[in-house]
C-alpha cells in the first residue's frame, strides 16, 4: 500500500509538472510528510526527508516536462542558461538554510507558502510585463533567489519563475516551459544537498540516502516520467483558469493543514 502511494503521487506530480510548468514539490511534500509520519519516522527529520525526495523526484519530472515543451519549441534556453547558474548556488544555500532550520518550523513555513501559492493562483495574480528581459547577471540573480526558496520547500521553482518570466515581458506558454527547465538545475542541486547533508544525520530509515528515501523517490519517479509528458499536452488544450482555481483550492487545504 505504501508503494501503490507512491506511485499516485508521482503521476499526480507529473501532470502538475507538465500543465503548471511546476515539479510538483507543493503536493509531493506535504502527502510525503504524511505519510512518513504514519511510518513513524523521526519527527526531527522527516521534513527534511520531505523535502529531499521531493527535490530528487522533481529531477524526473523536469526530465520528461523540458522534453515535451522543447518539441513544442517553447523553452527559452538563453533565459534557462543564466538563470541556471544562480539556481545552483542558491540551491545549495536553500539547502543548508533547511537543514538549519527544525522540522516542526519548517512544516509551518511550507505551509505558509502553500497558502500563498493557493492565492495567488485563485485570484490570478502576476505582475504585469514590465519591460524586457534583465542582463545576464540579473538572471543569474534571479535564478539564485529562486534555486534558495525553491531548495527550502522542496519544489521545482515554477510558482516563482513564471511569476517573473511574466513580468519581464514572456509569454505564458514561453514562462511555463522555461520554468520546466529551470527546474532541472534546482532539483539536481537541491537532492545532491539533502543527500550530503543527512548522510549522518541520526534516526535515518533504512534504504535513505541522506535525507532521499529512495522507496519513495522510485515510486515517484516511475509513474512521474510519462504522466509529465500527459501534463504538458494538457496544458495546450485545456482551460488554465479552471484548472489553476481547483490546484489553489488543493494547496489552500494542505495550508491549513500544515498551520493548524
Amino acid at each position: 500500500m505504501e508503494f501503490l502511494l507512491y506511485l499516485l503521487l508521482g503521476a499526480g506530480a507529473g501532470v502538475l509538472a507538465g500543465l503548471f510548468g511546476v515539479g510538483g514539490g507543493m503536493i509531493i511534500v506535504p502527502v510525503l510528510v504524511f505519510s512518513f509520519t504514519a511510518h513513524g519516522f523521526d519527527p526531527h527529520i522527516l521534513t527534511h526527508m520531505a523535502v529531499g525526495t521531493s527535490l530528487a523526484s522533481i529531477i524526473f519530472t523536469s526530465l520528461n516536462s523540458i522534453l515535451e515543451h522543447h518539441r513544442k519549441g517553447a523553452v527559452n534556453w538563453t533565459v534557462f542558461v543564466w538563470m541556471a547558474l544562480g539556481i545552483l548556488v542558491g540551491a545549495g544555500l536553500g539547502s543548508l538554510t533547511a537543514e538549519a532550520i527544525s522540522g516542526p518550523v519548517l512544516q509551518k513555513i511550507i505551509g505558509t507558502f502553500a497558502i500563498c501559492i493557493a492565492i495567488q493562483m485563485a485570484f490570478d495574480l502576476r505582475p504585469k510585463a514590465s519591460g524586457g528581459l534583465p542582463g545576464k547577471p540579473g538572471l543569474s540573480a534571479a535564478g539564485g533567489v529562486v534555486g534558495w526558496a525553491s531548495a527550502i520547500f522542496g519544489i521545482g521553482g515554477g510558482s516563482l519563475t513564471v511569476p517573473f518570466l511574466v513580468w519581464r515581458g514572456q509569454s505564458m506558454q514561453q514562462a511555463v516551459a522555461t520554468s520546466a527547465a529551470c527546474g532541472l538545475p534546482i532539483a539536481m542541486m537541491g537532492a545532491a544537498s539533502f543527500m550530503l547533508i543527512g548522510w549522518r544525520s541520526p534516526g535515518l530509515p533504512e534504504w535513505s540516502l541522506g535525507f532521499v528515501y529512495l522507496p519513495a523517490l522510485v515510486g515517484i519517479a516511475v509513474t512521474s516520467m510519462p504522466f509529465a509528458r500527459v501534463g504538458a499536452r494538457l496544458a495546450h488544450r485545456l482551460p488554465q483558469r479552471i484548472l489553476k482555481r481547483l490546484f489553489a483550492l488543493l494547496l489552500l487545504c494542505v495550508g491549513l493543514n500544515f498551520l493548524l
